[in-house]
């Protein structure tokens, strides 16, 4: 199914049930509004499971996700590693979750979604990890089991339209892309695989976000992890280039190459508002990152990344866990995501970035410390909601 079809079909759904949220108070001039990422970690094992749950209403992670979203109440929110189907995913998560108290808080809805294909779990026919087999994970044009798994969603009190997606974009095509290469520097994709490969790993999507006569782009994406591979670097090099992708998408003189799944060629024009968020797979200074990947967004001159989300969870995670955290030269009170402590260790990985076009108010990261209210809930995936203020 055509996402943009998706996004309609699940607009009259969501509104056909009287799910749609009353819009925020203004004050004439200004409105406030709340952006959130969250990777809440149901890339499930089998292909129907995770629907069976959405549609059951008695899931506990479910609920404890809905918890978290209806404490940090976000406007605008984009859920990754939720599978797609072609199915009312979005209204099944809203209706039996999302509008129901859970655990205390104020049941909260969505009157919009979009979700649509991605690439993980679709077969592409080559030997993408060069074993001399075919048809596994790996031979994905992204990795995973079967089609949609690992998918997002985004939901949105205002109206929302999905403007372009870059799910097709062929990573050669990229000028200057980071081939990886063996260690002899021969190229370890054969040029016949290398031209057909698609970057992004699950998909890009740029979504117009319409707040009364106000407007931005909520650039959304979930590049591959850093790890997984061998000296070539693939996925290091994948995920770079992923977020490479948004980088030179925001940026007029770089963005002449960038072609869409309608075969249109354009970046976005100069002075845009956008809002770049996802689960990007990249620490500013730890982990197994490629060529300080995250500091292409983090240091770009039309992304205003001064407001670095941060919280007292975090800190006393790093702490009390020691093991990798101990080596660490980040700052423990921006880490995102709570990993192996013996291998790995807590990392910034999940993101909510604005254009410096727009006026941040505040942001922040959902990980109450043990002794703060909601931390029963950060147990529920081993990344935590991310949220930014604008005012528009």
């Amino acid at each position: 199914m055509n996402p943009m079809r998706l996004t309609r079909s699940l607009c009259l759904l969501l509104c056909s049930l009287g799910l749609s949220h009353p819009a925020l108070a203004v004050d004439g001039i200004h409105q406030q509004v709340r952006i959130a990422t969250f990777n809440i970690a149901m890339g499930l094992p089998s292909e129907s499971e995770l629907y069976r749950r959405l549609k059951s209403g008695d899931d506990e992670a479910l609920k404890k996700v809905a918890a978290v979203i209806q404490n940090v109440r976000p406007d605008v929110l984009l859920l990754n590693e939720f599978d797609w189907y072609e199915l009312d995913s979005a209204v099944l998560f809203i209706k039996n979750y999302l509008d129901i108290a859970q655990m205390g808080n104020e049941a909260i809805s969505y009157a919009n979604a979009v979700s649509g294909a991605v690439n993980t779990g679709l077969d592409s026919g080559l030997d993408l990890n060069s074993n001399g087999v075919l048809g596994e994970p790996e031979d994905a044009w992204g990795y995973a089991t079967f089609p949609g798994q690992y998918g997002m969603m985004v939901l949105s009190r205002f109206p929302i339209k999905l403007e372009r997606s870059f799910r097709l974009f062929k990573w050669s095509d990229m000028p200057d892309a980071l081939q990886p290469l063996n260690p002899d520097g021969s190229r370890w994709y054969p040029d016949a695989i290398w031209k057909e490969l698609r970057l992004s790993s699950k998909s890009h999507w740029d979504i117009n976000v319409s707040v009364g006569d106000q407007s931005f782009h909520f650039l959304v994406s979930h590049p591959t992890p850093p790890v997984f591979d061998g000296p070539e670097d693939r996925n290091g090099m994948r995920n770079h280039d992923e977020i490479r992708l948004w980088a030179d998408y925001v940026d007029p003189r770089r963005s002449d190459y960038i072609y869409d799944d309608a075969g249109i060629k354009s970046g976005l024009p100069l002075g845009s508002r956008f809002v770049i968020a996802g689960d990007l797979n990249a620490d500013p200074v730890d982990g197994d990152s490629s060529s300080r990947a995250i500091a292409q967004l983090l240091q770009h001159p039309f992304v205003d990344a001064s407001c670095t989300p941060v919280s007292d969870g975090a800190v006393q995670a790093s702490r009390e866990q020691a093991g990798k955290n101990l080596e660490q030269k980040g700052d423990p009170a921006a880490d995102t995501g709570d990993f192996n402590d013996e291998y790995t260790g807590n990392m910034r990985i999940d993101y909510v970035l604005p254009s410096a076009t727009l006026k941040v108010v505040g942001c922040g990261v959902f990980w109450p410390a043990p002794d703060q209210p909601g931390h029963d809930l950060t147990d529920v995936s081993d990344h935590h909601l991310v949220w930014l203020d604008i005012d528009l």
